[in-house]
Parts: structure tokens; sequence; C-alpha cells
């Protein structure tokens, strides 16, 4: 990937990692716009930001995928990087029944989320030069943390689907990309004082260097993720798992 010179769409953008991308990518030289489903925050951005586009966008709603879809491509005619960052992550008790509306809204965002934005963007995107599809995973596609369970199935679907999906457009302009992150002092699962979680500063300053300097990379794995990317090849899945379960 190309890291300057883009026209980038982001979703999830008003907070943590996609809100981190959007600036980093702005100072790098790219058109950013950032996707968000609350209205205030996209504006506080713009106005600190100055360059950076906002677009009202929740990923739950095919609806509103659609008109972004129509909105972005027209006004953004040279689009050509969809970073799908929108997530949610929330403790489940599955001797719980009511853990089901959790799983359900969780699928929703994050797996059926980024499927309905690829329906809606590939077509635009595969008639781009230089285009780059980035689909967020998770360390914990490849190691499960017991609590979140639908969290972690829903991100490994996302690297199972996204292998497909490098495979299918290997033969177009756009290049296919898996982001792997650990845990990074975000508010997603309010991790943003944990002190086992990857400073965000740190972790972005990484991923753009990876970005910088691998411009083949397939997958964006920090070094602090290949712990758990790698876990079950390296022969420790049995030992990150119980240090996931607390044990």
């Amino acid at each position: 990937m190309k890291t300057t010179g883009n026209t980038i769409l982001i979703t999830g953008g008003t907070s943590g990692i996609g809100h981190g991308l959007a600036r980093r990518f702005h100072a790098a030289g790219n058109k950013v716009i950032v996707a968000g489903r609350r209205q205030e925050l996209l504006d506080e951005i713009v106005a600190a930001n100055d360059g950076i586009d906002s677009v009202l966008l929740d990923v739950a709603d095919p609806e509103s995928i659609a008109a972004v879809r129509r909105t972005v491509t027209s006004r953004y005619p040279d689009l050509n990087v969809l970073i799908n960052m929108a997530g949610i992550m929330q403790p489940e008790n599955l001797q719980e029944s009511s853990f089901l509306a959790t799983s359900e809204a969780t699928i929703t965002t994050n797996l059926l989320g980024p499927l309905r934005m690829l329906s809606a963007f590939i077509p635009f995107l595969v008639a781009q030069q230089d285009a780059v599809i980035m689909n967020v995973s998770s360390g914990l596609a490849f190691v499960p943390l017991p609590m979140t369970p639908t969290y972690n199935a829903t991100k490994a679907a996302i690297h199972s689907f996204t292998e497909s999906l490098r495979v299918q457009l290997s033969g177009t302009s756009v290049q296919v990309l898996e982001l792997i992150p650990p845990a990074v002092q975000t508010t997603l699962l309010g991790q943003q004082d944990d002190d086992n979680a990857m400073p965000l500063a740190e972790y972005l300053t990484e991923v753009m260097h990876i970005l910088d300097t691998q411009p083949e990379a397939t997958q964006i794995c920090v070094e602090r993720v290949r712990m758990l990317r790698f876990a079950e090849v390296d022969g420790n899945y049995d030992r990150m798992l119980m240090m996931l379960s607390g044990h």
C-alpha cells in the first residue's frame, strides 16, 4: 500500500484506532473521510483537523451504507482505499440466555457491517488505480478471549473472509490487507487505562512504519500481536488461551 496520495474512507473513524489512523494518514498527505454514527463527534473531528472530511454512517443499517456509497463515490471520485474499522466488543455470559442480544448486535456490526460495505464498494474500487481494502480483525481471531466469545468469532470470520477476498481480487487493482491489532489503549472494552494494552500512539507509529517499509505486506502485525497471531504455529496456543482465561 502506498501511504500518500490516497483518498481514504475509514468506518468507525471517530475514536480509537480508526480516529488515530485517520489523523496519521491525513498528516502523511492523504485525503481522509471519516465515517461514524455520531454527528457531533464527526463535527469535532472536522473542526480540529483541517482537510479531514466526514460522513454519517451506521454500518448496522444497510440503507445507511447504500446512502454513503452514493454520496462518497459521487463526492470523491478518486476514492481508492476503504478501511473497515467499525466494531464493538462486549462481554457475554454464555450461561445466561440474554447473551444472544449482545451476540446478534456484535455480528451485525462486526461481520455484516464490513461485508455490506464490501458489497457496496468493491465494484467501485476495482475500477480505481492503487486501490486498497483494509479489513480489521484482531489478535483474538487467533486465540480467543473467553469473556468476549462473539467478538472473537466475528474477528476470526473477518480473517477467513479476507483471505478469500484477497484470492478473488488477485487479478484486479485492489490490494487486500488485514490489520491485526493486539490489545490497544482505547475505549474498546474500557482498555484506555489498561497497562497491559499497547499505547495507541506506539501502535499507530508501528503500523505506519510497516505500511511505509513493507508495501506488499498482506497482514499488518505489530510485534506485540505476533504471539497471538502465531500461537498455534509456535505451539503456544494452549498457554495463550489459559493466559487470556485469567489462569
